[in-house]
């Protein structure tokens, strides 16, 4: 106040003169359009401020600003980090004297100096001891006579220094200190505020990086399952884009009911607990699902949940085929029990048969039944050598054979089976085919089960015209040569949702107690024995088909070669 009341009267007082007058006017205006354009720089850096500028923008926008008053050629620009001072910036870019990055060492500095007493410290000319800081060397390089280091003060800590410097010599006010204060603690606040903004946003993208890098799938939804949020895994799942997730129900994205939707959310807010579910999706994959309820931070209330859905899909099948070689294994323990057992009477009944037909004449009709019995103990005895090597107590010796030998003795043995249940039986068998390396026995089990397969689905049938064809040809696969036997008949057919089935252990379309579940499993594992292939030809409607292939062998069984 007195320095304005001194003002009033050196204006209109007696003393003043219209010399002085218009002196004082001047001095005083240029002083206001100072104020003013002090004012206007600290309102127009606060104003173009922007969370994305760059350091480069901002030096440069304010040493535009303050070159026009002050006569300012140069910005430079350090920071604390982790007890270090280090050259963030500079500008213009052609005034580097050091490299951005490089340390400011405490001793003898006179950035440090300021950092420690937390004031402005000014170097003109006149100021003779300034020789001594280590920054003096890169001034007088870069021609710099006078500067003005300012503290950058946030939140009573200083975290780096703005130093200003000029060509010329001036000479700093007490104003122009308090304002270059003012200024710096404004570009503190920026500089903070953009740390901070970088910061969450770096902590942001950790987070989306984590959320999204999880195999399992992650969805958050409301109270109504309506999908909030959801991770990359479920928009690869789905293979849709992610507009067309979020915002759509989980009952109209997954296979959830609406029913079944509703009432695991509701389990998970009754229990203000995780509520877990295995489900199955409309692909067949089967996820473990587990619900968990999202409360409000103030009030508590339930306003949403949590999905974490796992894909158990291959453990669950592991598991199931773990049960099934459990089950196999007791099959096999009690099927070598069973084949020991029997091999007793039937030693007898083969060698008293022997000894029978040694005293029987071949035409006479006695001898023609103790052959029977012969030819069956035989049947018997293969099919006990069957059980122990299904059970792995006999060693599985592969020779050169003929599929076309096999079906043959097969057919001896369960034609007349057939045929009782009015079956045509077609046999359309290639003798051109080459020989194979495998186990007699084994590829005859698998023509075997074909057969009664196929005997047992037309048993159900109710048409008249039933008929089994059995084939052996030649294909080409894969630039190899293989011998395949086909089975077919004109039953029912299999279901295509089911052709996967049927060949787990134990998994049956027949009724109770016409079948056990085993025969197709059991060939398709002598099948993979032989280095060959088992698989269905969908036929559904018009029958079944099943494929049996084997790589074929050097030689024909007409005995040529087979070359290539």
């Amino acid at each position: 106040m007195q320095r304005k009341q001194d003002l009033i009267e050196s204006l209109t007082g007696i003393k003043s003169s219209k010399k002085s007058y218009y002196t004082e006017l001047k001095k005083t205006m240029a002083q206001m359009q100072k104020k003013n354009a002090e004012l206007a720089i600290i309102n127009d850096m606060m104003k173009s401020f922007d969370l994305d500028m760059s350091i480069d923008a901002m030096l440069k926008n304010l040493l535009e600003k303050l070159k026009p008053i002050f006569r300012l050629s140069r910005l430079s620009f350090t920071m604390l980090e982790d007890s270090q001072l280090v050259l963030k910036n500079v500008y213009p870019t052609s005034s580097f004297f050091r490299p951005v990055g490089c340390e400011i060492h405490d001793e003898n500095s006179l950035y440090w100096q300021v950092i420690k007493e937390k004031r402005i410290i000014c170097r003109t000319p006149e100021n003779k001891h300034m020789g001594s800081y280590l920054e003096e060397k890169a001034f007088e390089q870069l021609q710099i006579k006078s500067n003005c280091v300012i503290p950058l003060i946030s939140r009573r800590s200083v975290i780096g220094v703005l130093c200003l410097g000029s060509k010329e010599n001036i000479t700093f006010h007490e104003a122009d200190l308090a304002f270059f204060q003012h200024l710096a603690d404004q570009f503190a606040v920026c500089i903070e505020n953009s740390r901070l903004y970088h910061a969450v946003v770096k902590s942001k993208k950790e987070w989306e990086d984590t959320f999204h890098g999880v195999q399992d799938l992650l969805i958050v939804v409301d109270k109504n399952g309506v999908i909030q949020r959801f991770n990359a895994a479920v928009s690869k799942l789905l293979q849709l884009p992610d507009q067309q997730i979020n915002g759509r129900t989980i009952q109209s994205v997954f296979s959830l009911s609406d029913d079944e939707n509703q009432e695991l959310l509701r389990q998970s807010h009754l229990k203000e607990s995780s509520v877990s579910k295995q489900i199955r999706l409309k692909n067949d994959r089967i996820f473990a699902v587990s619900i968990s309820p999202v409360y409000h931070e103030e009030t508590q209330d339930t306003i949403g949940s949590i999905l974490n859905m796992k894909d158990v899909t291959e453990r669950v099948h592991m598991e199931s085929q773990l049960m099934q070689s459990a089950k196999l294994a007791a099959i096999g323990e009690m099927a070598a029990g069973v084949a020991h057992e029997l091999n007793s009477p039937l030693t007898a009944i083969l060698g008293n048969s022997q000894l029978l037909m040694r005293k029987l004449d071949k035409q006479d009709q006695p001898y023609r039944m103790v052959e029977a019995i012969y030819n069956c103990g035989e049947r018997s005895k293969k099919i006990i050598r069957n059980l122990l090597t299904f059970s792995r107590q006999d060693d599985l010796r592969f020779e050169t054979c003929s599929v076309n030998l096999a079906v043959e003795q097969v057919i001896s043995l369960t034609g007349y089976q057939i045929e009782r249940q009015n079956i045509q039986l077609n046999k359309q068998l290639n003798h051109d085919i080459p020989f194979v390396e495998g186990n007699m026995q084994q590829i005859e089990q698998i023509v075997i089960n074909l057969l009664m397969n196929a005997k047992d689905e037309l048993e159900a049938c109710t048409h008249s015209n039933k008929n089994i064809t059995i084939k052996t040809s030649v294909q080409e696969r894969g630039g190899s040569s293989w011998v395949m036997l086909s089975v077919s008949d004109n039953g029912r057919g299999i279901p295509v949702e089911k052709q996967d089935d049927i060949f787990y252990p134990f998994y049956t379309t027949k009724e109770a107690m016409k079948g056990t579940g085993l025969g197709l499993s059991v060939s398709l594992g002598i099948a993979k024995s032989h280095g060959g292939i088992l698989e269905i030809c969908n036929r559904e409607e018009q029958g079944s088909c099943f494929c049996f292939m084997i790589p074929s062998h050097t030689k024909k069984e007409n005995g040529e070669d087979v070359h290539g």
